[in-house]
């Protein structure tokens, strides 16, 4: 299992060090600021955060919420009917469920939270299984223990300290990094992030549905992966 907290609290603290901001003096109706709180707190925000996306929209400036949100627009477009987005908590976050072709119809969901800075450190991707069935979870986590074999075996090179993820009960999280020196469009991360999600999804379900045999399961997984890469990787 390879830890990755350490790197992701450093890089978020390299992010926001990197946002310049300031206090300013606003002279603000009472009505206003109450009905922004009130937006504030439907959207999960702070007044100053959403005060801050409200004059930037004004002005045309794209903030790094902004992108967030279009890059998370543009992920749903990609998912297939097979996924459902949740209710987003925040701006940085977004959540995909997908039903699992299996007895107790369990439910995978996937947890998206990006960064500020969209160089170096892209985002965090968490998958996690909703499902009561001691069985079900000690399948899905034989599943991500061949996937993290998987992506330590073709990607570790990419990493000096190992490939990126961890592993719970029932639970996956891997984080994203984007390549040194590249400039990375809206579609670029939102295309990597869709791909990485899809192909993790048909891959458990055919896991699952070669239960009975492990190694065909395992051989078919690892063929599907194989695929995917071939297509070519942007975020790593």
């Amino acid at each position: 299992m390879i830890k990755g907290d350490a790197i992701w609290e450093r890089l978020k603290e390299r992010n926001e060090s990197k946002v310049n901001k300031s206090v300013y003096s606003l002279v603000l109706a009472d009505d206003v600021v109450e009905a922004i709180d009130r937006l504030a707190y439907s959207m999960n925000t702070s007044r100053s955060n959403l005060i801050n996306q409200i004059l930037a929209e004004r002005v045309q400036l794209l903030t790094p919420e902004k992108r967030m949100r279009e890059i998370f627009a543009k992920i749903e477009q990609l998912m297939d009917s097979r996924f459902q987005t949740l209710n987003q908590p925040s701006d940085a976050m977004m959540s995909i469920k997908s039903p699992l072709r299996y007895k107790y119809k369990p439910t995978i969901r996937y947890s998206i939270e990006l960064s500020r800075d969209f160089h170096g450190k892209v985002g965090r991707l968490k998958v996690s299984f909703r499902t009561q069935s001691l069985q079900l979870i000690s399948m899905l986590d034989s599943f991500f223990k061949l996937w993290a074999r998987l992506e330590e075996k073709y990607l570790s090179y990419l990493f000096t300290t190992g490939v990126p993820y961890e592993t719970a009960e029932g639970r996956f999280t891997r984080d994203f990094y984007a390549p040194p020196q590249s400039e990375l469009t809206d579609e670029d991360i939102a295309n990597a992030i869709g791909d990485y999600i899809s192909c993790m999804d048909s891959c458990i379900q055919l896991y699952f549905d070669n239960a009975a045999e492990p190694e065909t399961a395992a051989r078919k997984v690892s063929e599907m992966y194989e695929r995917y890469l071939k297509k070519g990787v942007v975020v790593l």
